[in-house]
């Protein structure tokens, strides 16, 4: 079975990153979205290599949506942020 080499995986690896971001700021979390697309960014665009395809899966792992559920979500105010209770 022939496996993708890492630069025939990073664009769909990216794009579900980029997806995950935009769930996360949708969730009122824009400083951590913010985050992970700078990261996301400095990651894809460096050598499209193996140790890239394994920080953009790594990346997704971090931030998946079940991890992010379980921590109370924040909003912007104009003075900063606040927890949600």
């Amino acid at each position: 079975m022939e496996t993708n080499s890492a630069s025939e995986e990073l664009p769909a690896l990216y794009r579900a990153v980029l997806d995950r971001v935009a769930e996360i700021a949708a969730s009122g979390r824009r400083s951590l979205a913010n985050e992970v697309r700078a990261e996301a960014i400095r990651i894809y665009s460096r050598a499209w290599d193996d140790r890239a395809r394994r920080e953009l899966v790594s990346l997704l792992r971090r931030y998946s949506s079940d991890d992010l559920e379980a921590q109370p979500a924040r909003r912007q105010s104009r003075r900063g942020t606040i927890s949600a209770t």
